[in-house]
């Protein structure tokens, strides 16, 4: 299944890549404000969806831009999570950071998973139990064990509705206790980059199920942890997202469950109370 996943993978990375070459004559629509679809996101997920059930003609779909297909008979607990092109506003500007991401669950468990780079022709890639790989070679979190000396990776708010101010006070507590932030763009090349230690850990919210599963195995698989803000593991539904290796996740933990949506009252009344006294006037 891994190699369909791969040869899947590499396909969209074809179509991808010969995009690139003339970005300017992709048509873009809006889904909403800053949120953009491409005629090459939509030919990529096809191509994806054609090759994995060709293969597996009775699994299920979770697909980002043509949604839920259900499994069929004994298969259907298969279900192929997939995100055909994540950083589509990277994309469509040239900036060359984006992938293509794939994932498998198995009765709501990933079991396999494939986030490839097309710019890069960077492959990262994880069967359940039996490791994180990156261009067949073994991946490992980083070692690091304090968060003063990590290196953080992230996502902006920018859909409607999106709360910024929550955001940028969560964002301001992580800077002020790390080495660096970075914004790369893609999530799932996020969660990729965190379990080969080029980044030390990764916080976002607004995040859907194709944006993290394949990178959610990859972390696991690697050393690393995975989950809500308050560190539950069962996190892929829950539109928020904290990844690292486990000193540095236990470390987030502490600074981020004030933050989540699933968090106390009390801890969430204290991040109303500073951020009032943060828009509150100098007397």
């Amino acid at each position: 299944m891994l190699n369909v996943a791969i040869k899947a993978a590499r396909a969209a990375g074809a179509i991808i890549n010969r995009a690139a070459l003339d970005v300017e004559s992709v048509r873009v629509s809006k889904k909403q404000a800053n949120d953009f679809v491409t005629e090459i996101d939509q030919a990529a997920e096809e191509a994806i969806i054609e090759t994995l059930l060709t293969a597996y003609p009775d699994h299920g779909i979770h697909a980002e831009e043509s949604g839920k297909q259900e499994g069929r008979g004994r298969d259907k607990d298969f279900v192929w999570i997939i995100d055909p092109l994540d950083g589509t506003t990277n994309f469509i500007h040239g900036f060359p950071v984006y992938c293509v991401s794939i994932a498998l669950a198995v009765r709501g468990k990933i079991e396999q998973a494939v986030v490839y780079d097309p710019t890069r022709n960077d492959l990262f890639y994880a069967s359940k139990g039996r490791g994180a790989f990156m261009n067949d070679r073994r991946i490992r979190v980083s070692k690091r064990t304090m968060l003063r000396e990590s290196l953080i990776s992230t996502g902006f708010p920018f859909r409607p509705g999106d709360e910024l101010k929550p955001y940028l006070a969560m964002m301001g507590d992580i800077i002020s206790r790390c080495a660096g932030v970075r914004r790369p763009g893609a999530a799932a090349l996020d969660l990729a980059y965190v379990a080969a230690g080029f980044t030390d850990g990764f916080f976002e919210k607004g995040l859907h199920p194709w944006d993290v599963a394949a990178g959610s195995l990859l972390i696991t698989e690697a050393g690393g942890l995975i989950g809500n803000f308050t560190g539950e593991a069962d996190f892929l539904e829950q539109s928020e997202c904290m990844a690292g290796n486990p000193r540095i996740y236990g470390q987030l933990v502490n600074v981020l469950s004030k933050y989540s949506k699933f968090a106390g009252a009390g801890e969430k009344a204290n991040v109303r109370q500073a951020l009032q006294a943060d828009a509150a006037p100098d007397a």
